[in-house]
């Protein structure tokens, strides 16, 4: 047998949107890593490419139209190289993209990347399988066991799918309904990763406060959960997103007071300042109701720092409605907020809706963005002087230089003597960057 026969396969993933597909390409890395297959960074050395999509912004699947047809003198060049599609826009387009793209070999929806083995194994027999449906096995139950983490924070999904169809959102069409983890899995993952070295765990869920899973007694909450999962020895920090505005319980709040593992950082999107387009949203609170939930949550751990996401533009917005999107962040204060212009979702309620025009909702987005800016600057800067834990979790670019993130989520740069990837320690922050915070070791 020669030495190129005896090489492992090596895996090329390309991961698009969020941290749940980050999640999803570590598991699907992991299945493939059962087989024989071993990552790399390298397109060129690669005997199978998979491509993790997005589909929560327009022209999401045109994008990776594009990526695909650059992967073309690639299969030009290695006959045997097998491409898959994998997560949103393989769920939401299945067939379509074997027949627009015939150097595709396989696709696999975002619940079905347990079976990717059996289909990758099918693709080398000749054949093209295609995986969209959302299966009655729980797909975690069939992956292998999670490998040592080369770091020291890690993803943990807990929940998936959403039930609440926001008008904007093709969630619930690509992941389908709610469904929450039992609560030995998630214990028992977590009790693994902290044994490998681990020490901050983040929870993933489309609505991740919304989890429901059962455990001792009946359905826990995210609440419970995260107590329980503070018990766990080694485990020095947790977080949590993405939450939805009413799946915040009193159990929940009050944990963020009480539990000193569970990071004072919360992202819970908004979408609007405007009742009246928060009714069309179908969001189901109003801004009023969000403010008020806002301070029970800074009466229960008043250093919280908040982050949110908004759209501008959304179909039938008015100047009003804008500012009072523009109202709402000036009274709330977020340390970080995401905002995006509106792109119709093809199949959602929203999509056929007459949209304001491009030029108006691109001012708007500015407007916001720069409102935005200037309070994530003060924020930055309000760091100054003050201590934060920090998780360092790889070597800066200058020597002897570390970056890790604060209790805040901040990135923070250490120059010291001491630090390793794994160390959490106190740091004095010394300046304020647009993105990140200098400290020194205390």
């Amino acid at each position: 047998m020669t030495d190129a026969q005896n090489e492992p396969k090596k895996l090329f993933i390309k991961t698009y949107g969020c941290q749940m597909n980050v999640y999803d390409s570590e598991r699907m890395a992991e299945a493939m890593g059962a087989k024989g297959y071993v990552l790399t960074e390298a397109l060129e050395d690669a005997d199978l490419v998979l491509l993790n999509t997005c589909h929560i912004r327009e022209k999401a699947a045109e994008k990776v139209y594009s990526d695909l047809g650059r992967l073309r003198p690639y299969k030009d060049a290695k006959p045997d190289l097998k491409i898959g599609v994998a997560g949103c826009v393989a769920q939401a387009e299945g067939e379509e993209i074997l027949n627009r793209m015939p150097l595709v070999d396989l696709v696999v929806g975002s619940q079905n990347y347990h079976r990717l083995p059996d289909m990758v194994a099918a693709a080398e027999r000749g054949e093209h399988p295609v995986d969209t449906e959302f299966p009655a096995e729980d797909k975690f139950d069939l992956l292998p066991e999670r490998p040592v983490q080369a770091r020291p924070t890690a993803f943990l999904t807990v929940q998936e799918g959403c039930d609440k169809f926001c008008a904007f959102c093709v969630v619930p069409y690509t992941r389908g309904a709610e469904i929450s983890r039992p609560v030995s899995r998630i214990l028992s993952e977590a009790h693994k990763l902290v044994e490998k070295g681990v020490r901050e765990i983040t929870l993933l869920g489309q609505n991740v406060n919304g989890y429901h899973g059962e455990g001792q007694g009946g359905a826990w909450g995210l609440g419970r959960l995260v107590r329980e999962l503070a018990k766990i020895d080694g485990l020095d920090r947790i977080r949590y997103t993405t939450s939805h505005p009413n799946d915040m319980a009193d159990d929940l709040i009050a944990a963020h007071g009480e539990e000193p593992k569970l990071m004072p950082y919360l992202h819970l999107p908004v979408q609007s300042g405007s009742d009246r387009v928060l009714k069309a949203m179908n969001r189901k609170h109003t801004a009023e109701e969000y403010l008020r939930l806002i301070e029970r949550i800074r009466a229960a751990r008043p250093d919280i720092m908040l982050s949110s996401d908004f759209i501008a533009g959304f179909p039938g917005e008015t100047d009003a409605d804008h500012q009072d999107s523009l109202d709402l962040i000036r009274e709330v204060g977020f340390g970080a907020a995401y905002s995006f212009k509106y792109s119709p979702r093809p199949g959602t309620p929203a999509a056929g809706r007459e949209g304001v025009p491009s030029e108006v909702g691109d001012a708007r987005l500015q407007e916001l963005q720069a409102l935005i800016t200037a309070q994530q600057k003060a924020t930055q800067e309000s760091m100054v002087g003050r201590t934060v834990g920090v998780l360092f979790e790889k070597p800066g670019r200058l020597e002897g230089q570390w970056i890790g993130k604060s209790d805040y989520l901040h990135a923070v740069y250490v120059k010291a003597d001491g630090i390793g990837q794994g160390t959490l320690a106190q740091v004095r922050i010394t300046a304020a960057g647009p993105n990140s915070l200098a400290g020194e070791l205390l």
